[in-house]
């Protein structure tokens, strides 16, 4: 058998050979620099979101008024999200000036608000002014949320301006209409001119009945139906609505919409200051307590609405279920005209 001339290495005569190598391998690893792929990207701040407007004004010859499709898919956050990208895509583009969401089930009706700071933000479009009311239920299993809208359209709509009809209360939606639609007429309101109904319902079981006595009698308006409370009041209705004026009345050409100015508290003096920060929002945008020609209140009991002061103006008032601070006792917004 034939050896090999060169004698054996021993093992740990190897590992002290190498082990200078191993160290300047790990030195010149230490020393590479990072490509941009390697960099940890750099902690970013999310910007801290607006809240609403507490008013916006806009000309009133340029109105339009839409209401989000009822929806069953999600919860609360993600129903928000597709009524308002539907009403953006029913806007074209056009700038929304007020929201009214009516919220129902048991998500927290705070969302509502964050989720229009977002949504506007992100599309760099203004906030709109925005109440949110909680309501018993919506005319659709699973739906948590409905939104109206008022746009301000590039072109002019509303020629002879707009009439804001305060609610008409009847048994049931048929009636209420009914009295609506005599309203209107006095206000030179045809029913195709009709631009917005909504309709405060004792029960939406009779809502289904509401909606196609809405669409013969408003066939252009856009229709909104929601049960105030919880538990049925059995059939009842009180329905509100905007129509465009065909001839006469004041033509103002600006408007001032507020969003939900809330009372905290039940005493006579926590809804007076209620009406006081009102008056002050008016005056930032030109008008006044004098110049406000509807008002919608929701107070969250009848004690609460029999401490209201009364109104001068066309208003409605419907008891509802919540509103989205838990300490609020009552709700106001108003429509006020710029008159300068």
């Amino acid at each position: 058998m034939l050896q090999s001339g060169l004698a054996p290495v021993p093992a740990r005569r190897i590992f002290a050979l190498a082990l200078p190598l191993i160290f300047a391998a790990l030195a010149f690893s230490q020393q590479k620099p990072r490509s941009k792929a390697d960099k940890e990207p750099p902690s970013q701040t999310l910007p801290v979101l607006k809240d609403p407007p507490a008013a916006v004004s806009a000309d009133a010859a340029r109105l339009t008024f839409h209401v989000s499709p009822l929806s069953a898919k999600g919860l609360l956050t993600q129903q928000t999200r597709d009524a308002l990208q539907a009403l953006l895509r029913a806007n074209h583009g056009a700038p929304m000036i007020k929201l009214r969401a009516f919220v129902a089930g048991t998500g927290d009706a705070r969302r509502v608000q964050a989720i229009v700071s977002e949504i506007f933000t992100d599309k760099k479009q203004p906030l709109p002014a925005l109440t949110t009311i909680q309501v018993g239920a919506l005319p659709l299993e699973g739906a948590q949320v409905v939104i109206e809208s008022i746009s301000e359209d590039k072109k002019a709509q509303n020629p002879n301006g707009l009439a804001f009809l305060p609610a008409q209360h009847a048994d049931d939606a048929s009636a209420a209409l009914e009295k609506l639609a005599a309203a209107a007429k006095t206000a030179n309101v045809s029913a195709p001119d009709m631009l917005s109904v909504t309709c405060f319902l004792g029960s939406s079981d009779d809502a289904e009945a509401a909606r196609l006595a809405a669409s013969r009698a408003f066939p252009s308006a856009a229709a909104d139906f929601v049960q105030r409370l919880r538990l049925s009041a059995g059939p009842s209705a009180d329905c509100e609505g905007v129509g465009r004026r065909s001839h006469g009345g004041v033509n103002t050409p600006k408007l001032v919409f507020t969003g939900a100015q809330m009372a905290f508290g039940d005493r006579d003096s926590d809804l007076h200051l209620a009406f006081e920060r009102l008056e002050k929002t008016l005056n930032s945008l030109g008008a006044g307590d004098n110049d406000v020609i509807f008002s919608d209140r929701y107070p969250l009991s009848r004690a609460i609405e029999a401490k209201l002061p009364a109104s001068r103006n066309p208003t409605t008032t419907s008891i509802v279920e919540g509103l989205p601070s838990p300490d609020a006792s009552m709700a106001i917004e108003v429509v006020a005209a710029v008159r300068h």
